[in-house]
């Protein structure tokens, strides 16, 4: 099975899980994720905007994080190493696009 067979009523669900699993995690730094994925919450709120043509980059952001941007890095996010960024780095690379 490819993953354009996968009806949109199971990937909508599987995405949604994906996305309370992220607000929970406030633990795991966009830059963390970057660096292990390749992609963070910023990039999935982005993809959710290209993809709609409506929302707007906040509007998409704040759907994923649950608040506006803003307010979670405020209450969430740390400052990133020097360690962190070079990984966030080397995974982008292997980005292929």
């Amino acid at each position: 099975m490819t993953i354009e067979a996968l009806d949109d009523k199971t990937a909508a669900a599987a995405f949604r899980r994906l996305v309370h699993h992220l607000r929970h995690r406030t633990d795991a730094q966009n830059v963390d994720l970057m660096g292990l994925a390749g992609f963070c919450r910023n990039c999935l709120a982005d993809w959710i905007a290209e993809a709609d043509g409506t929302l707007g980059k906040e509007e998409a952001r704040a759907l994923i994080y649950g608040m506006p941007q803003s307010e979670w890095k405020a209450r969430y996010q740390t400052e990133a190493t020097p360690e962190q960024i070079a990984r966030m780095n080397e995974s982008l690379a292997k980005n292929d696009h």
